[in-house]
């Protein structure tokens, strides 16, 4: 078959992004032809890919999608697909990958109504009803369990339609034979010495991410502990607000932004904990990545892996409503107990070997050949 990949845009660090390559991917290897519709694609094309990259321009962004998928459904009728698959809400996907939270939702708990009156919202509405609306044909591959009560609740959504995916973690993230040897190097490389303590935040979106959050917390640990504690943080994003906070906090000396890049196993083998208190997140991979790597985890629990950091007793999950104290006490005391990060490493790669937080890929895949 010939499958049609849809999605805004194509970077090779965001999880969304590289969810849909390992998807693609896996159906190349079952024999099939991949073309990509997408606005905007960074870093290499995969052998055998067709990259449509569609020239779309307009003011607001919502204009430009609403011109992209006019751009590509014309290409369709032109050169029809056997599949059309959407990692973005959109008229016309036989699959969506749902990786966003239910937009109505967010719109009528978090919005004043006046915001309903405007073009953007109506645009973001319509996509997400053609996908979950009753009469639609859209199999929907879900991997957030509390996502899909809320799609139900505003659209009456059939559960028929709903295909509810296991973790898709990455192989190479998985602590290696020689994890001790990379660890050392790592944090050579970074100067970090035996008693410093290293706090790692990855994941674009730094806002949503609750860089913030980490900053205060940092900024609150007792003098001795957060003079031996430094932060990386991962991702793609403007840092310019966050840099201004870090000066403000005190915390230049001891924090650092990166911008996404390809080695992050060795950030997860060389830091002592992951922090991620997120405002929202529909899932949060690294926090899988972490756990199979034997790396700590501090987490809010509106994460939708957060449960896994709770069943494999691999850190502490900051239940809601958050507060910021909350975290700033549990950042200290995970930071404090050598012997209890440890124990958390430990039973994160223990439940590594049991759990079943890989085979996504081939799931999604099964569900896109096989049709209704």
């Amino acid at each position: 078959m010939t499958l049609a990949f849809v999605l805004y845009k194509y970077f090779p660090f965001g999880g969304l992004q590289r969810d849909f390559l390992r998807i693609a991917l896996e159906c190349q290897q079952r024999g099939h032809a991949i073309r990509v519709y997408t606005m905007i694609w960074e870093g290499e094309v995969p052998d055998g890919f067709e990259v449509l990259v569609v020239p779309v321009k307009a003011l607001f962004n919502h204009k430009r999608n609403e011109k992209f998928t006019a751009w590509v459904q014309a290409d369709l009728a032109r050169r029809p697909v056997d599949r059309v698959v959407g990692f973005n809400k959109m008229p016309g996907l036989d699959v969506y990958y749902a990786a966003d939270p239910c937009f109505e939702d967010k719109a009528q708990t978090l919005r004043s109504p006046l915001y309903r009156k405007w073009g953007r919202y109506k645009h973001f509405a319509d996509y997400e009803r053609a996908v979950f609306a009753p009469e639609a044909k859209t199999e929907i591959l879900m991997i957030s369990e509390v996502q899909q009560p809320l799609f139900v609740q505003h659209y009456a959504t059939p559960a028929s339609r709903f295909h509810l995916l296991p973790p898709g973690i990455a192989a190479d993230r998985r602590a290696p034979a020689n994890a001790a040897d990379v660890r050392a190097e790592f944090r050579g490389e970074f100067g970090l010495q035996d008693d410093d303590l290293l706090l790692v935040q990855i994941g674009s979106g730094f806002k949503t991410k609750g860089l913030d959050r980490s900053l205060k917390a940092l900024a609150a640990l007792p003098r001795k502990l957060r003079k031996r504690t430094r932060l990386i943080v991962i991702g793609q994003d403007d840092p310019k607000p966050f840099l201004l906070q870090i000066k403000t906090l005190g915390l230049s000396d001891q924090v650092q932004i990166l911008k996404g890049r390809s080695d992050i196993p060795r950030f997860l083998l060389g830091a002592d904990l992951l922090i991620h208190p997120a405002y929202n997140e529909n899932t949060g991979t690294v926090l899988l990545e972490a756990l199979v790597a034997g790396l700590p985890v501090l987490v809010s629990d509106v994460c939708g892996y957060a449960h896994y950091i709770a069943e494999a007793d691999c850190g502490r999950v900051v239940p809601s409503p958050f507060e910021q104290d909350n975290l700033n006490r549990q950042l200290a005391e995970m930071l404090g107990d050598d012997a209890q990060r440890m124990a958390w490493a430990h039973n994160g790669l223990a439940f590594a070997d049991s759990a079943d937080l890989y085979s996504m890929p081939q799931h999604a895949a099964d569900v896109i050949l096989a049709g209704r």
